[in-house]
This record gives C-alpha cells, sequence and structure tokens, in this order.
C-alpha cells in the first residue's frame, strides 16, 4: 500500500514505449495528480512519411515473434528490412 511518503511516481522518459510498456500493468488514474495540462502539441506529425502494410493474421503474428525474440519494435525490423532491400 503506497503512503504520503511513499507516493506512486511513473518512469521519467521520453520514450513512448516505455510509458506505454509502464501502463500496461499500472492505472493512470493512480498517477492523475503527476500529470499537467499542455496547450501546445508535444509531437509533430510529419506527413507522408508513414506506409501502411496489411498483413494476414500469421504474417503479422510471425512479425511480432521475429520482432520479439530480436528485441527490436515490429516497425524497427519491418523498416529494416524495406532499407536493406532498397540498397540492394
Amino acid at each position: 500500500m503506497e503512503t504520503a511518503m511513499n507516493p506512486k511516481r511513473f518512469p521519467k522518459t521520453d520514450s513512448i514505449q516505455e510509458l506505454a510498456q509502464f501502463f500496461d500493468t499500472h492505472d493512470m488514474a493512480d498517477f492523475d495528480d503527476q500529470f499537467e495540462d499542455v496547450e501546445e502539441p508535444l509531437f509533430e506529425l510529419k506527413a507522408g512519411n508513414e506506409i501502411t502494410l496489411h498483413l494476414s493474421d500469421d504474417e503479422a503474428k510471425a512479425v511480432r515473434d521475429m520482432a520479439h525474440s530480436r528485441g527490436v519494435p515490429e516497425t524497427e525490423l519491418v523498416r529494416g528490412w524495406v532499407v536493406e532491400r532498397l540498397h540492394t
């Protein structure tokens, strides 16, 4: 049980992936007092830099499994394959 002397704290990180993993196992409501309202956007999306890829369930699972076994995000693995192919 948390006390006022030992309040819950979420990680100090700029990594969206680390925060997502943290909140997969923690309730955001427990940290409500640590959030602040932000008026300006924190992230800027650059138009035209994304490509959507549709895979079958089996193909997507194979990519996820391979990425997990290598310890990298799925997008990083697939991007590496595409970049490698573009340069051959």
